[in-house]
This record gives C-alpha cells, structure tokens and sequence, in this order.
C-alpha cells in the first residue's frame, strides 16, 4: 500500500490529488500526518479527495490509527489514516 506523508505545510489540493490518483489506481492509500497542523492538512486534503472522486462514482472510507514512526532516531507518534476507495451502492 502507498503511503503519503502530510506536513503542516503540505498543500490539501495537492494531498488530495495524490490521495484521489492512488484510490483510483490502487484502491488504497495509508495518509500519515505528525502533529496537529499536518493532522488538519490530512484531513482537509481526505475532505477535497471526496469531492474529486464524485465524477468516478467513488466515495471513500477512512480508519484513523495511531502510529509510532522513527523520526530522527526519535519515536513519534503520528495519526495515520487508512483510505479505500469504495463503490457507493
């Protein structure tokens, strides 16, 4: 499975472009986002990839998770978001 990762500066069009592309072409992707500005990026971007997926007859569903990810030989936590494509019916 894919993974992108979501700064606080990450642009949520772009995020959302990316995310919408793989659920398209892979019917999955794993979004990981490290403190509250790229958890707000991260889900604005799911947000707008909603709304690019609406020509294709696809929705999307989500599963929040916590994470722990070495960061600089540091441990994180960060929120992960697992994302599929689904097929409203």
């Amino acid at each position: 499975m894919e993974t992108l990762r979501v700064s606080g500066k990450s642009r949520p069009n772009s995020v959302a472009g990316a995310v919408a592309a793989l659920l398209r072409s892979q019917g999955r992707v794993e979004v990981h986002a490290i403190g509250p500005a790229a958890v707000n990026q991260a889900v604005k971007a799911l947000a707008i990839a909603r709304g690019y997926l609406l020509g294709d007859g696809l929705d999307l569903t989500v599963q929040p998770a916590f994470l722990k990810l070495d960061v600089a030989d540091e441990e994180r936590t960060a929120l992960t978001f697992r994302v599929e494509g689904i097929r409203p019916g």
